[in-house]
């Protein structure tokens, strides 16, 4: 090394001396681009907003690892009606689904059902998995708090309406009912699959707010 060089180090060293250097250990590790946080202020005025509709219970940020997350999430018990066995949603997607709730299903259940809706049933929302919980692939809008299934709907006059058993219903009021909430759903949900997708959704309608849009 030429005096010269070693006159550049030297003061190289000095100068990471004066400042104190960088330690890396302690920085902040980075977060991915996009994602918000339960503070974020795009998030408060989420959560404000999702207050005077829903009732709901925010929930500290959370990262499993392997690309399951729920960040910006809340646990929603109530859209107008109550909702059955949800997990963690982002506010983004539990606002979308409460106003689908509010503005989709109750009144489609009143005009063609004739009754008042009771009760929305779930399977649930995140869970960390793959898309169709294959072994490999693209991990599902589920494992992100992105994505809600919905089995069913129970009205207040006692009868219970589900994707399952109702989806083919010869009853014009039943198909109309699910057919509305359906187009509701397409118009707000970047994705909607229903049991014309395919087996796996025979029993529920998936909602997310990822890609699209798609329908079906």
């Amino acid at each position: 090394m030429g005096r010269r060089d070693r006159a550049i180090l030297v003061a190289g060293l000095l100068l990471a001396s004066c400042t104190g250097g960088v330690d890396e250990r302690r920085a902040p590790a980075p977060q991915p681009p996009n994602r918000l946080t339960i503070d974020s202020p795009q998030t408060r005025v989420c959560l404000a907003n999702l207050g005077q509709l829903a009732r709901f219970e925010p929930l500290p940020d959370r990262d499993y690892g392997g690309g399951c997350f729920t960040f910006a999430s809340v646990r929603l018990t109530e859209a107008g009606v109550p909702i059955g066995n949800l997990g963690a949603m982002s506010c983004p997607l539990a606002a979308t689904f409460t106003a689908w709730v509010r503005n989709g299903v109750m009144p489609a259940a009143r005009l063609y059902l004739g009754s008042d809706l009771a009760r929305v049933e779930t399977f649930g929302s995140y869970s960390c998995r793959n898309i169709n919980s294959r072994q490999s692939g693209n991990r599902s809008e589920h494992a992100t708090a992105n994505a809600v299934d919905v089995s069913g709907f129970l009205l207040k006059d006692g009868r219970r309406v589900t994707i399952r058993q109702d989806w083919a219903s010869p009853d014009p009021g039943v198909k109309s009912f699910l057919v509305a909430i359906h187009t509701s759903a397409c118009r707000r949900f970047k994705t909607v699959l229903s049991p014309d997708y395919n087996a796996l959704h025979a029993d529920h309608f998936h909602l997310d707010m990822g890609r699209g849009p798609f329908c079906r």
